[in-house]
């Protein structure tokens, strides 16, 4: 039988912040475009709702909670057809980089997407959307309308950059962000895809002195700038 602290590597004593750290570490190791499978990530997100309610200690076998069938196997496989929807959709919260010099912002800011909040800023430049299941974060800032930066569209160049602020953005093929950049949250929003169910991102960081190298022309972006 699993408990859910099992699952999620913690004591049964963690305080609230070890569980939270706890599971935001192992939902990105569990999520199927880091190598983990739906099944696993399916039973990370049980595990932790289970942790984080009232009937956390009741002794139900975690797996079965999770709709495993009661005697899963070892590796917890489920149907390849099941639909895996840990949520509904995720939730983004965006903000443009381009605006942090006109405010004296940085992107180090702890407070910075309240200050976002609070400048009252047009929906070009801050605001949320909502991303679906499986839904690249560039994709789905297209489809409501806005015209984020990009260039390839494969991951081989940094024009659709974003930084996260907060949340996990998934990133199934990167072909030129190296392990530094990576540590510090700027991944692709072309094939970048939610892996948490609230995302802060700031979009538009191509003009980083780090991404200069790999950036390619920007005809797509400026295209659809060209009426502004």
């Amino acid at each position: 039988m699993d408990s859910p602290f099992d699952v999620l590597g913690v004591d049964e004593d963690a305080s609230e912040g070890e569980i939270e750290s706890a599971y935001r570490e192992r939902v990105k190791e569990a999520h199927p475009d880091q190598g983990g499978s739906a099944a696993e990530f399916q039973l990370v997100r049980a595990a932790y709702e289970k942790v984080t309610s009232e009937d956390a200690d009741d002794g139900a076998d975690i797996a079965t909670e999770a709709g495993f069938g009661s005697e899963p196997s070892s590796d917890y496989r489920v149907d390849p057809d099941r639909d895996f929807r840990p949520w509904e959709e995720s939730r983004v919260e965006y903000l443009n980089y381009a605006v942090l010099d006109d405010y004296g912002w940085s992107l180090d800011d702890e407070d910075l997407f309240e200050r976002a909040a609070d400048a009252g800023l047009d929906p070009v430049n801050h605001g949320e959307f909502d991303v679906q299941p499986g839904e690249s974060l560039l994709d789905a800032a297209e489809d409501r309308g806005f015209a984020w930066p990009y260039a390839c569209r494969g991951g081989a160049c940094a024009n659709c950059a974003v930084v996260v602020v907060d949340g996990d953005l998934s990133q199934p093929a990167d072909h030129i962000l190296s392990p530094e950049l990576v540590d510090r949250n700027i991944r692709l929003s072309c094939n970048g895809i939610p892996a948490t169910e609230e995302l802060q991102v700031v979009y538009n960081v191509k003009h980083l002195p780090e991404l200069e190298d790999l950036r390619l022309p920007p005809y797509p972006f400026e295209l659809a700038h060209a009426d502004d």
